[in-house]
C-alpha cells in the first residue's frame, strides 16, 4: 500500500476515535482524554493510536483499562466509519510526549540557571596576564625608532 494513503486513514482513524471517546464511550473510568496521533502499517491491517491523560497515576491507568474495555466497540465503528475491507485492530499506546517534553523543559531551566550563575561569576573579571602579549608598548616602540635613527646618522 501507498504511505500516503496510509497516513490519510491514520489520521481519519484518530478523528474517529476521539469522537467515539467523547461523545459515545460512558465509562465512568475514562479521564480526559486527548488523542494525539494515529499511526497504521502500509498494510493498513494494524492501528496504534497514541493518547494522553490529564491526571493523575491512578486516573491514567483507569484510562487504559476503560481504552482497553472499549477496544471492540470503537474498533466496530472505525470499521463501519472507514468502510475498508479490512478493519485494522486497535492498540491503545499511552503517549510518552509530555512527559518527555516536561523533562526537556527542566534541563532547559538548568541550563538557563548555570549560564546565569556563569555570567554572574566573570562580571568583574579581568583576564591574567598582558591583553595583547604580543605588542610592543608605545614608549618601547619610540625607543627603538630613534635607534635606528642613530645608526642611519652614522652611515651617511
Amino acid at each position: 500500500m501507498d504511505a500516503a494513503r496510509a497516513r490519510k486513514v491514520a489520521d481519519r482513524i484518530s478523528e474517529i476515535v476521539a469522537e467515539m471517546l467523547e461523545r459515545r464511550i460512558k465509562d465512568p473510568r475514562l479521564g480526559f482524554v486527548t488523542v494525539t496521533e494515529a499511526r497504521l502499517t502500509n498494510d493498513l491491517r494494524e492501528a496504534t493510536v497514541y493518547y494522553t491523560v490529564l491526571g493523575t497515576d491512578a486516573e491514567r491507568a483507569d484510562t487504559a483499562m476503560a481504552l482497553a474495555s472499549a477496544t471492540g466497540i470503537i474498533r466496530s465503528e472505525v470499521g463501519r466509519e472507514l468502510g475498508l475491507r479490512h478493519t485494522p485492530s486497535l492498540a491503545f499506546v499511552a503517549d510518552a510526549l509530555p512527559d518527555t517534553a516536561q523533562r526537556i523543559e527542566e534541563l532547559v531551566s538548568q541550563a538557563r540557571d548555570a549560564d546565569a550563575e556563569l555570567a554572574r561569576s566573570r562580571e568583574g573579571a579581568v583576564p591574567a596576564g598582558d591583553p595583547d602579549p604580543y605588542r610592543k608598548p608605545a614608549e618601547a616602540e619610540d625607543e627603538a625608532d630613534d635607534e635606528d635613527d642613530d645608526e642611519d646618522d652614522l652611515d651617511g
